[in-house]
């Protein structure tokens, strides 16, 4: 048997295979980030990966970045969340919630109004943001954390890993990839800061390491997992050349010992491989977008460079895919164009295989 379809132990539970859902976001949740009742269908359905990382959730009303992101600060929203983790256990699976504060890639009409659009530095982001509306506008110039705001939004991650836990699900994944506000902390192109938490590869990995710090005091550490993506440049980032923040993250966590450091992109730099010889415990690739994604070119990362491996768009449309790869059937295609929409329509309608389906795609041997 192929070690990707092997068990692993990651933190206080056991994983049935090393095959990880990446955490996509679905924009399903209504305007009060309450999950519809079908977000238990959706998740349950692909619990056969061996752990499910959930979309992006925030941990507090001001940490809100799109329309249609799902929350957990709030009792209606863990309700919805014990049901997502009701189904997805009563099926055998394993559940993380990711949880993600947006930083500068938010507008002013997705939060509170007594609330700020914040970032480590007065850096606006190049781009184009969403208001509730969904109208796409230009990113606001974000407002500087104060030590006020950073105690704050160390609680509210805090305080929403207990909700998670709480709920029932089995753990929580910090978001500190994708230009959002723990990776806006890491980068030097974000964070101007020259406080404690900035300055040096050290004080740029401060509020991520008090972040994780604090969320494993709250709920252990070995259901605290951490995403990077160091390089990265989604969200208007330059990442590249910032190798020593990194290594200076792994180390200062390395003493916690969390579930798992999930590792975004599979590039040629050394570093992943100096990342994966520093932490202590289980080591997490995803290929992402460049990279491939079905069992060929996932399988052999096994083992050599990871001891397990995240796939996100093939999850959307093949519900049972660790079985289809298992058993070498054939996969079904995505439609991009249901990603991100309202409904259930692109979310819970996609079936799994049956014997007298009709090959979507060829088999990956």
């Amino acid at each position: 048997m192929s070690t990707i379809f092997q068990p692993w132990k990651l933190g206080r539970i056991e994983l049935a295979n090393r095959v990880v859902m990446a955490p996509m976001t679905r924009n399903r949740a209504d305007v009060a980030g309450v999950l519809p009742d079908s977000a238990a269908t959706y998740y349950a359905q692909r619990a056969g990966a061996g752990l499910i990382i959930t979309e992006g959730t925030q941990p507090s009303a001001a940490a809100q970045g799109y329309p249609g992101t799902p929350g957990l600060h709030t009792d209606d929203q863990e309700k919805a969340w014990s049901r997502v983790a009701d189904a997805v256990h009563a099926t055998g699976g394993r559940i993380f919630c990711q949880l993600m504060h947006t930083g500068r890639i938010s507008h002013e009409s997705l939060i509170p109004a007594d609330a700020r659009v914040v970032a480590p530095s007065a850096v606006r982001a190049r781009l184009e943001v969403a208001r509730a509306d969904g109208v796409m506008v230009p990113a606001p110039e974000p407002v500087p954390l104060d030590e006020a705001g950073i105690t704050q939004v160390i609680e509210d991650f805090a305080a929403s890993a207990a909700r998670a836990v709480r709920a029932g699900l089995d753990g929580v994944e910090l978001h500190g990839a994708n230009g959002y506000l723990l990776h806006q902390f890491l980068s030097p192109g974000t964070n101007l800061r020259t406080d404690r938490w900035g300055g040096s590869p050290e004080g740029r990995a401060r509020f991520v390491v008090e972040v994780t710090a604090a969320v494993a005091e709250r709920i252990g550490a070995d259901r605290v997992g951490l995403r990077i993506s160091p390089g990265g440049q989604f969200n208007d980032m330059a990442d590249k050349g910032n190798e020593d923040t990194y290594l200076a993250l792994a180390d200062a966590l390395a003493p916690l010992r969390p579930a798992y450091l999930h590792t975004l992109r599979r590039r040629s730099s050394p570093l992943h491989t100096e990342l994966r010889r520093r932490w202590p415990t289980t080591y997490l690739l995803n290929t992402g977008y460049l990279g491939g994604s079905e069992l060929a070119d996932v399988a052999p990362l096994v083992g050599e460079e990871a001891d397990l491996v995240s796939v996100g768009r093939l999850f959307i449309s093949n519900p049972d895919l660790v079985r289809r790869w298992r058993e070498n059937l054939p996969r079904a295609a995505w439609d991009e164009s249901t990603f991100y929409t309202p409904g259930d329509a692109g979310y819970v309608d996609y079936p799994t295989h049956s014997a007298d389906a009709d090959p979507e795609q060829g088999s990956d041997a």
